[in-house]
């Protein structure tokens, strides 16, 4: 089969998907992109697009978001057509991310060409993370910004021949009118290469040898270090952990940049905000910022940890928490409704109040201090991470049956 993917960020959330496919042959794959350092995939032809326009900073805002989207939009067709003249490419399916508008134009190209698109967030006023922090007043423009910010799917869903969510959650943000066009089904967690390691080990700065499982490891992971992903309760919560546990050590992975929501004003990032805050209390030589790290980094990090802290906002669920609970991480994780889809209180994990950092940091404590009366967390948790969040054995075959529904029989996959 031919397949056109598209993604300004490539792989996104296909990165299992256009693995496997290319792996398993037979298969023509071209990506569309604007990420020029993107991953070589053997298999996969990579061809990056230009926005065909973009807006200046002082358009208008309640359409700058349509703007920016009906450029990437025009830019990515353009490209695609480009393909197909100079190298004779075709194809049978196009799957593609819409939040961007790369998706708008195609049917205009290849009116007969099916579209699987990827319909990550819809903005609403209540339920999401607008509105959500009392510190943060919601502006009186609000409401039209966000209608405003919902016209590339609201124009998107017209366009895709069928939608893809990745939780119920997310599907349940779109308006009940689309709900039938969309099938549920997560991107995929390689629970078969994520696994727990009783004997990792992992150096880190300041100390002199490896850390095993024998030690006090608390984990923290967030693209960003940011209010969307709770880092500033983390850091509350610090001084009390730090306190009651003396040789316990902090690891805090994730940038200093903000994906979603209002950059911190302090000129160290939320990071240095918080830093000043809890600054006195907090013993620093036990705290490890390391920053954004490699994948297999990633890994030995949250297999080697005692207690995984997971923190969000209502918003778009973590890869890194359905990946910490295939490694068996006993985790403690913010009691929000899409976390609440994938974690039970009691059973696969603990909840806590997002915006109680003593509650936080006593729950965090005492799955430190108690290692044995919460193993059974961790194993429930991957347990239910293998069954049904698999990429191979769960997810895959339900996105091949997706795949194959809109295609002719001869070009199915097998």
């Amino acid at each position: 089969m031919n397949f056109l993917f598209v993604h300004q960020n490539m792989p996104g959330q296909y990165r299992e998907l256009v693995q496997w496919l290319a792996q398993a042959g037979g298969h023509r794959i071209y990506f569309l992109t604007q990420r020029r350092d993107a991953p070589q995939i053997p298999g996969v032809e990579t061809r990056i697009y230009r926005p065909h326009h973009r807006p200046d900073g002082k358009a208008y805002g309640l359409s700058k978001v349509w703007e920016e989207a009906a450029g990437s939009g025009f830019g990515a067709v353009t490209a695609a057509q480009q393909i197909e003249a100079k190298e004779g490419f075709r194809p049978d399916i196009i799957i593609g991310h819409v939040g961007w508008g790369e998706l708008t134009f195609f049917k205009q190209l290849w009116p007969d060409v099916p579209i699987i698109g990827y319909f990550e967030y819809y903005y609403n006023m209540t339920g999401g993370m607008v509105g959500f922090d009392p510190e943060e007043p919601i502006s009186e423009h609000a409401p039209y910004l966000n209608h405003a910010r919902n016209l590339v799917p609201l124009a998107n869903i017209e366009t895709v021949d069928l939608g893809h969510c990745p939780t119920y959650w997310q599907r349940d943000r779109f308006p009940k009118s689309f709900h039938d066009k969309i099938y549920v089904c997560h991107d995929g967690i390689r629970t078969d290469k994520l696994l727990p390691d009783p004997k990792v080990s992992l150096r880190l700065g300041r100390l002199a040898r490896p850390v095993t499982r024998d030690d006090e490891i608390i984990t923290y992971v967030a693209r960003n270090l940011e209010k969307a992903r709770g880092f500033h309760i983390m850091m509350q919560a610090l001084p009390r952990i730090l306190r009651e546990r003396p040789n316990a050590r902090v690891v805090i992975v994730g940038g200093n940049d903000v994906s979603y929501g209002k950059q911190s004003d302090h000129p160290g990032g939320l990071r240095g905000e918080m830093a000043a805050k809890v600054g006195q209390e907090v013993d620093w030589d036990r705290v490890h910022f390391v920053g954004k790290v490699p994948y297999p980094e990633f890994q030995k990090l949250v297999q080697i940890s005692r207690c995984h802290i997971y923190l969000t906002m209502p918003f778009v669920l973590s890869w890194s928490l359905l990946e910490a609970m295939s490694m068996g991480a006993t985790i403690v994780a913010a009691d929000v409704a899409p976390v609440r889809e994938a974690l039970t209180h009691g059973e696969t994990g603990m909840l806590v109040d997002f915006f109680n950092p003593d509650a936080l940091a006593a729950q965090v404590v005492d799955v430190v201090a108690r290692p044995e009366g919460h193993a059974h967390l961790g194993q429930a948790a991957r347990a239910h991470v293998v069954e049904n969040y698999d990429f191979l054995t769960r997810c895959l075959p339900e996105h091949i049956r997706q795949i194959n529904a809109l295609v002719p029989e001869d070009k199915r996959i097998s």
